[in-house]
């Protein structure tokens, strides 16, 4: 007989593994999709083409726009609000505007200063420094003068008045400058300074320029002048001209009733396409037709 087994102590018997029985892998049954309706797949490409079209977003755009100008001028004068691309407040009683600049502005794109528009907004005119006392040419006169024009802008020219100096070289050295044609602004002489000299002085030698240019134009010279000087040293004693007024930063001109002022140049911080640097922004008083009509015949 064999020998009978005998257990070691303290030592358990190993279990004993049991079969793993796999089950089969039962695969999921998917369902065939469908074929998309040849209406829906229509559908789609329509609205495709609608949200890839530039009209389409056009017109949100422009939508969003209104929406954010509306949101943007709550609160301000409704007569008075600001227009975000000449980054200005600008009257809405006025509907011919126009810019007046000088070699300040530097080298001027006259295409895109014309073709800049926000609502009926828009550059019809511009005033160009010619000259300055009696020696003194502004140095872009002539290419503004020329590329101005060329654009299809109105213009006109201004001299920089010196009172110290005579009125009547002035004049001539202005019009040596310029030469006037029909269909340009009348003349425009800028006086703002004494320049340490009476004012009786000043009065004169003004005197002296406004006649001899309307002699030699036959036209009636526009005069420039802050408020504040016009009212402290002209109102009373040239009347009989137009006047341009600068005035900035108001809803309103506020001027005498009787006073004959046919511009107001009410900002000096306008941003246009085309120029580098802030420019003055004006409005005529008038309508279309008389615009067309303060024009040199």
């Amino acid at each position: 007989m064999p020998p009978a087994k005998t257990s070691i102590p303290g030592k358990k018997p190993a279990p004993i593994k049991k079969p793993v029985v796999k089950r089969p892998t039962q695969r999921k049954k998917t369902a065939k999709k469908k074929p998309v309706p040849l209406q829906v797949k229509f559908a789609l490409f329509a609205l495709l083409l609608v949200l890839l079209s530039p009209l389409y977003y056009g017109y949100i755009l422009k939508g969003f726009s209104s929406t954010w100008r509306w949101i943007w001028d709550w609160g301000e004068n409704p007569h008075y609000r600001t227009y975000t691309s000449y980054q200005i407040r600008i009257p809405d009683k006025y509907n011919i505007h126009g810019i007046d600049v000088s070699s300040y502005q530097g080298k001027i794109d006259w295409k895109m200063v014309k073709a800049m528009k926000e609502d009926d907004v828009q550059i019809t005119f511009a005033i160009i420094k010619a000259s300055e006392g009696i020696a003194s040419v502004d140095p872009y006169f002539q290419r503004n003068w020329r590329e101005a024009a060329k654009a299809g802008i109105v213009c006109g020219a201004y001299h920089f008045f010196r009172p110290q100096k005579s009125g009547e070289w002035q004049a001539k050295f202005f019009l040596q400058t310029v030469h006037f044609e029909p269909g340009d602004l009348p003349p425009v002489v800028d006086i703002e300074q004494l320049n340490g000299v009476p004012i009786s002085k000043m009065r004169k030698q003004l005197s002296e320029f406004l006649s001899y240019v309307e002699m030699k134009t036959g036209v009636k010279p526009i005069i420039y002048s802050g408020l504040t000087f016009y009212n402290d040293y002209l109102k009373g004693y040239f009347d009989e001209y137009p006047l341009w007024i600068a005035h900035y930063h108001k809803a309103e001109l506020r001027i005498n009733a009787s006073a004959n002022w046919l511009m107001w140049q009410h900002s000096d911080k306008a941003r246009i396409t085309g120029i580098n640097h802030v420019v003055d922004f004006n409005a005529f008083k008038g309508d279309s037709l008389a615009f067309q009509r303060l024009l040199i015949k």
